[in-house]
């Protein structure tokens, strides 16, 4: 035991020996510097209070976002009565014997725009509905008044009036987004109660591929799944950029990428549901290519309207629109993003690239009248007060181009069509719209020919 003992001994003095030796001689000394580094303050303008110590330290906590928007996100519930007709029960039992009417339920979200009561969704969500009913996040139920919808930017106003002042969301400018920024999507998916993720913002002034208008979606990888539609899309203080309206799926949920509808074109939109019942649309008085310049981010433009505000302004053919209002426009959808949030009359700034050189117009929006059927290819307009009294009729749109048969025998060019089947037509934004959505019936159009004789035209 005394001999395993001393050589015990014997090892842990050898070892400590050894360390200590290697300390003296052999290892080189090192030395740590602590370095306190002051950080510059970075100085940004924002329209939130920026003494709030708690916001910009922790950019990425979403509690305060959450508790602001949660509560202004309500529940959507869409009643529809449908009639189901069954052929072979009229054969048998007589006409009318297999028809039956039953209550379809649709769901979705919406945002709570002011205290009294106006809600915002997709006009997909309250279409053809008989009866709304809009779900508070603290359960309360109200019967909702459809105010107006939107169908090419798909948006919907809704009224409630409710017994209480609401929490609602403010409207941010969402011009101002930046690609990366962190947002979250609120809404009532799988009709839960308020619901939130987050992501970033992915792309801007996106354009849907198969879709027959162009669009300018905010992409975002926020999860959005079915019932979020109509919900907010707002950023870390709590205000809305957008209202989500798609996304890209094979399976119906959500795989990757959503849309959103910009908080400006929707508050636009809103203004002339509430202010005119219709929307007041603009353009800028041009046609328009893709850059041919490839060194060049912009639009081409074309051609231009006879006398339109742009030619007077100072436009010319060649142009290549780079910004409107200091907002860089890389396609057509940034440009269409930029002209959906104004209003006729309103002034913008245009910057062009010509021969080399950058120049700025001031050009002022007209209001848009003439429209495009993609389907068939025809350009509509609706008919000027002159127009109607040369012809004696009170209603009716003007074919102004048929760009598949100009100068044929069969061009329709010029014709004025009254009546879409057996119902008076007075709006060429309306008329477009009808032919582009795909029918499964004949359609009869009533005509007014180049003569003033009336002519009919069946499409199926």
């Amino acid at each position: 035991m005394k001999k395993t003992a001393s050589l015990l001994g014997i090892a842990v003095l050898g070892g400590v020996l050894t360390l200590g030796g290697y300390k003296v001689f052999l290892e080189k000394p090192q030395v740590v510097i602590e370095r306190a580094v002051q950080p510059v303050q970075k100085i940004v303008n924002a329209n939130y209070n920026a003494t709030d110590a708690k916001m910009l330290r922790s950019p990425t906590n979403f509690t305060e976002a959450a508790e602001k928007t949660v509560h202004a996100v309500v529940h959507v519930k869409n009643t529809a009565i449908k009639t189901q007709t069954n052929p072979y029960a009229d054969l048998f039992y007589g006409r009318g014997s297999g028809t039956r009417k039953y209550e379809q339920i649709g769901t979705g979200s919406g945002v709570v725009i002011s205290a009294d009561g106006y809600i915002v969704t997709n006009n997909h969500v309250i279409d053809n509905a008989t009866e709304l009913e809009i779900t508070l996040n603290n359960q309360k139920k109200y019967k909702a008044e459809l105010i107006g919808t939107d169908p090419e930017n798909d948006i919907a106003l809704l009224k409630v009036n409710a017994d209480e002042e609401l929490a609602y969301i403010p409207f941010a400018n969402s011009d101002a987004i930046q690609i990366g920024e962190w947002v979250l999507a609120v809404g009532n998916p799988y009709n839960l109660t308020s619901t939130v993720t987050a992501g970033i913002v992915s792309a801007k002034g996106r354009d849907l591929k198969g879709n027959s208008n162009v669009e300018s979606f905010i992409q975002t990888d926020a999860a959005v799944n079915p019932g979020n539609s109509g919900g907010a899309l707002v950023n870390t203080r709590g205000e809305l950029v957008g209202i989500n309206t798609a996304i890209t799926s094979k399976t119906g949920s959500f795989i990757g990428y959503s849309f959103a509808v910009p908080s400006n074109i929707a508050k636009k939109v809103i203004e002339d549901l509430i202010e005119f019942g219709s929307v007041q649309e603009v353009v800028l008085g041009i046609s328009y290519l893709p850059a041919k310049d490839n060194s060049i981010n912009g639009v081409e433009i074309s051609d231009l309207t006879n006398n339109s505000e742009a030619y007077v302004a100072g436009l010319r053919k060649g142009d290549i629109i780079t910004n409107v209002n200091n907002v860089k426009i890389s396609m057509f959808s940034d440009l269409l993003g930029q002209l959906k949030a104004k209003r006729p009359g309103d002034f913008v700034s245009v910057t062009v690239k010509r021969d080399g050189a950058t120049l700025s117009k001031k050009v002022k929006l007209s209001i848009k009248d003439r429209f495009n059927s993609v389907n068939y290819g025809l350009e509509l307009r609706d008919l000027t007060r002159s127009e109607k009294k040369v012809l004696g009729i009170s209603f009716g749109v003007k074919i102004t181009k048929d760009p598949g048969r100009e100068n044929k025998e069969s061009s329709i060019k010029g014709f004025i069509i009254t009546r879409i089947n057996n119902k008076k037509v007075v709006n060429a934004s309306q008329v477009a719209k009808f032919l582009d959505v795909k029918k499964r019936y004949r359609v009869k159009i009533e005509m007014l020919n180049l003569k003033g004789k009336l002519v009919e035209f069946y499409i199926q």
